[in-house]
């Protein structure tokens, strides 16, 4: 699997701050069979959004993102087919999951304010820039580093090992 270095898609805003792992994956999710649990993401924040959200969308994000324990939040996000999580801040154990689940994640002050729903975003994951392409409005987000980065474009964590001989 290869990432491609720049990402567009339709941004599904949640402008709030420390939205944390509860309200992305329920405890109810942990009972359920992976296929089954995609269907209660955000379904007490949002309900109703996972009939909404189509492959190659993105999510445009507040302060602290994904705060909380090391619920598979972020596999969620990426098996529902979001493609990039940007966000004010990414709480650290959210970020290197988005990793670890080749879930590309930026850190973009302003994202909040410059994105509307619906519009589409341009990302370029190789300098870190978020361009929204209604507006024109362009914005220096915090690039990847190599290492993180390779992990991604290997499919994740578990593809990196593999493919190194590890597991």
């Amino acid at each position: 699997m290869t990432a491609p270095a720049v990402i567009e898609g339709r941004a599904w805003v949640f402008a709030d701050s420390n939205i944390d792992t509860d309200q992305i994956m329920p405890s109810g999710a942990f009972r359920m069979a992976p296929d089954e649990q995609v269907r209660l993401v955000f379904s007490s924040y949002r309900p109703g959004w996972v009939d909404q959200v189509e492959p190659g969308d993105l999510v445009v994000a507040g302060r602290n993102f994904g705060t909380g324990s090391s619920r598979p939040g972020a596999q969620l996000l990426a098996r529902l087919g979001i493609v990039a999580l940007i966000a004010e801040s990414i709480n650290d154990l959210f970020f290197r999951n988005c990793v670890n689940y080749a879930l590309p994640p930026i850190e973009c002050p302003g994202i909040v304010e410059n994105v509307r729903e619906g519009d589409v975003i341009r990302v370029d994951l190789a300098e870190g820039t978020c361009t929204n392409t209604y507006t024109g409005v362009s914005l220096p987000g915090t690039r990847l580093p190599d290492m993180l980065w390779e992990i991604i474009v290997a499919g994740g964590l578990y593809e990196a090992l593999r493919k190194e001989g590890y597991i």
